[in-house]
Order: C-alpha cells, then structure tokens, then sequence
C-alpha cells in the first residue's frame, strides 16, 4: 500500500514538474528554429520580420513586441491579458488559427503564421530554445558570469573606559 501511495505522489508531482522548455532541448531546438528564421529572429540585434521578434517571449505578454504591426485577432487575444507562457506557446505552435479561434472564441479568427510544427519534442525544443532569450535565462547568466566576491571579516574591537 505505501508503495502504491508513494508511486502516486510520485507520478503526480513528476507531471507538474516538467514544461515544455523543461522537458525539451536547447540544442535541438536552436536547430529546429532555423524553419522559423524566414519569418522571426531572436537574440541581440534581432529585427522584425514578417513575424516579430521572439527574444524575450516566453513568459511576454501577447502581442507586445514594439513595432510589429499584428493581426486583428491576436490583439485581440493580447488585449485579454494573456501571456505566452510554455504551455500556451507550445499550443500555439500546432495551430496558430485554430489556437486563436479557440481562446477566442471566434470561429473568423485569422492568424498571420501559416507555419504549424505538429511534433510535440520540437515544440519542446524550440521553446527550450526561446526560453534562453527570456529575461529569466538571462538574469541566470548574469549571475553565474559574476566573478566570485571574497568574503572579508573583520574583527570588532571594543575598549572600555
């Protein structure tokens, strides 16, 4: 029996633990993001293109990157307050129409990107990938390219009158 329960709970906190970016590889999907690269680009110097730029879009609002010129629709969706998260771009990225027209709820709802990656371990990877250029990734670096800090102490000497 506490076997059982043990493999439960187990199975259970394994499930929420791994997203998509979690679950996938940077690597790979640097790779894989070279389909994407007629229409997108990320990192630094990165311009618009037919889509925006994606640095810095996982965990960004929708819709949000300045000077793109978006579709009715996902500013719509922007407008709603939703966020790209892993979860949601990985469901993006099977279907940009359909994704729109579910979270909307509009069955007009037109997407600008035709491309759809239908594999689940690319999408996993690509937004391994993605995930490196988000503020989160980049802060991480920082802090471990720091040079290491010695610690000094000094010893307080106290005279008494």
């Amino acid at each position: 029996m506490k076997k059982q329960l043990f493999a439960t709970a187990f199975l259970i906190t394994a499930s929420f633990a791994t997203s998509p970016a979690q679950a996938g590889d940077a690597a790979k999907g640097e790779a894989i993001f070279k389909k994407c690269m007629a229409c997108h680009m990320v990192g630094e110097g990165a311009k618009n293109k037919v889509g925006p730029i994606l640095t810095g879009i996982v965990g960004s609002k929708v819709a949000s990157v300045a000077d793109y010129k978006y579709g009715k629709s996902i500013i719509a969706l922007g407008e709603t307050g939703a966020v790209w998260t892993e979860e949601e771009l990985s469901e993006w990225l099977i279907n940009p129409k359909k994704y729109l027209r579910a979270k909307l709820d509009d069955k007009k709802a037109k997407s600008k990107m035709s491309f759809k990656l239908k594999k689940e371990d690319q999408r996993a990877d690509v937004i391994a990938y993605l995930a490196t250029f988000s503020p989160k990734a980049e802060e991480a670096e920082a802090v471990t390219e720091e040079p290491a800090v010695e610690e000094t102490t000094t010893e307080e000497t106290t005279t008494t009158n």
